[in-house]
């Protein structure tokens, strides 16, 4: 059976893609289900803040290693990989389709080949960080957009996690202790400084950096999805991968 991974840019809607996708497989008779590779959304307490699935989204798609680690503890891309690589084989060997999904390009990789940890000398040539190599047959879904109109929903989306308790969120973290990878979250300095802007503004070159890192992936798949729902980007990818739909 082909993974199918979704990737793209925050904002961009990889979550409710995954979850019309899901509907369409179940549709077939599947039983998908997601693998997050996104490398902040791991975070339990921060699920607000990383713009993770909520519970109404996970009770319509099964989501792993999703808000897991406390906020306390540091994880690293170390930690991810044998977890993401369990999950998949064991997804695997019942039978069930796994979505792998999220915007961390790196935890993409590590979720879908066998990614070398060891650090690489500045001067080596091996500077490509992703091999078309994946441990099993996958295909990879790029998810894009108007820039102006991502920039917007990212504005938004911005507004609405603030909205839904955020600061609060963020605050409840900090009194914790977090640990160094989990204070990386993008937003939770600004929210605890009042500084909105400042963190729409990050989310804002945050993407672009994502779309970069997208251009080093082979053999991905762009959608660009501007003018497109969420239901018909599922349609598209169905078509890609042969399903009758």
């Amino acid at each position: 059976m082909e993974i199918l991974a979704i990737f793209g840019p925050t904002g961009v809607g990889k979550t409710g893609v995954a979850i019309e996708l899901a509907e369409l497989l179940r549709g077939r008779g599947e039983d998908p289900v997601a693998i997050n590779c996104d490398a902040l959304q791991v975070y339990a307490g921060l699920e607000t803040l990383t713009g993770a699935a909520t519970a109404a989204e996970r009770a319509r798609l099964e989501h792993r290693l999703l808000a897991f680690v406390p906020v306390t503890e540091d994880f690293s891309i170390g930690d991810y990989m044998p977890l993401a690589h369990a999950e998949i084989d064991a997804a695997l060997a019942a039978g069930r389709r796994p979505l792998v999904l999220g915007g961390t390009g790196l935890y993409l990789r590590a979720a879908l080949a066998e990614l070398s940890l060891r650090k690489v000398p500045a001067e080596s040539s091996e500077s490509e960080l992703w091999s078309p190599a994946t441990r099993h047959p996958t295909r990879i879904f790029g998810l894009d957009m108007d820039r102006a109109r991502l920039y917007q929903r990212i504005d938004a989306r911005t507004e609405a996690i603030v909205a839904a308790g955020a600061v609060a969120e963020a605050r409840r973290a900090d009194a914790l202790g977090p640990g160094r990878s989990a204070r990386k979250a993008l937003g939770f300095d600004e929210l605890l400084a009042g500084d909105l802007e400042l963190m729409k503004r990050r989310s804002r070159n945050y993407a672009r950096r994502q779309l970069t890192w997208a251009r080093k992936i082979p053999n991905l798949t762009w959608i660009e999805r501007t003018e497109l729902s969420d239901s018909e980007v599922a349609r598209r990818m169905a078509d890609e991968i042969g399903l009758a739909v």
